[in-house]
């Protein structure tokens, strides 16, 4: 009895999952794999990646607004006539140098003034030893009176731009005097811009100099202290400039440009 019981309650059991399967099987699905499959799509900003061109434009527009100097403002703030003047010696002093040590012909003249450092002092070459014009191609300097000072004048000739190259014998320095090359010009054109950089390089010292001190003062508004800045950039490029044209005229000389 009990065995057909437990048939009956199985047979009821399977019935009713089959029922089940039969409605679950004709009720409509709900078409998901679509929504799953495709993810929303993520928006990102579009970056605008600005041309050469155009970068080269807003640099040469940033910094191509023109600086106003204002003497008045700046004398209340520091010495500028002092400022002006130790820029001003350093292109009268590279003036001097081009006219003393950039010729075609390096003459004796040249090599007499020639400024020799020793021991911390400067000297004129004259003043260490006899400087002659032995023949059109060689100039003799004799240092038996200051032997000591030979080393020292030999750095000097081969670094004052006058392209030449001392020979030692003893006491006497034999100077030869360069042909009038292609070379030679080149060579000279090349220590005329290496004149420019020494003068532009001091220029910039004393700009940033005065710049450093004119920082730590706190007499002045900072809106004050930023234009004055500029104002200092700004004189300090007037005489880089006027260093620079000095070298492209010099250069077109030594090369024999005639534009």
């Amino acid at each position: 009895m009990l065995r057909i019981t437990n048939v009956r309650i199985l047979s009821q059991t399977v019935r009713a999952v089959l029922a089940l399967t039969t409605e679950a099987s004709s009720t409509p699905r709900i078409a998901t794999a679509g929504l799953l499959s495709a993810p929303t799509p993520v928006l990102q900003p579009a970056r605008g990646y600005a041309k050469s061109k155009d970068k080269k434009k807003e640099k040469k527009g940033a910094g191509g607004a023109k600086v106003h100097i204002n003497e008045d403002q700046l004398a209340e703030v520091f010495d500028v006539a002092a400022l002006r003047t130790l820029m001003e010696r350093n292109v009268a002093t590279m003036k001097d140098d081009y006219i003393k040590n950039l010729s075609l012909r390096s003459a004796t003249g040249a090599m007499e003034t020639l400024k020799v450092t020793y021991e911390g002092k400067d000297y004129q070459l004259q003043e260490l030893g006899q400087i002659v014009r032995k023949n059109p191609k060689t100039v003799v300097v004799n240092l038996v009176s200051f032997p000591q000072t030979i080393p020292a004048v030999l750095q000097a000739i081969q670094k004052s731009g006058m392209n030449l190259n001392p020979q030692q014998d003893g006491t006497t320095l034999f100077v030869p005097v360069p042909k009038v090359t292609r070379e030679h010009r080149e060579g000279l054109a090349k220590n005329a811009k290496t004149l420019f950089i020494k003068c532009r390089d001091a220029i910039k010292d004393a700009q940033n100099g005065q710049i450093k001190k004119l920082k730590k003062q706190t007499d002045i508004s900072e809106d004050l202290n930023h234009q004055v800045q500029a104002q200092i950039t700004a004189i300090a490029n007037e005489y880089i400039k006027e260093a620079e044209k000095m070298m492209e005229i010099k250069q077109a000389e030594l090369l024999g440009d005639k534009s």
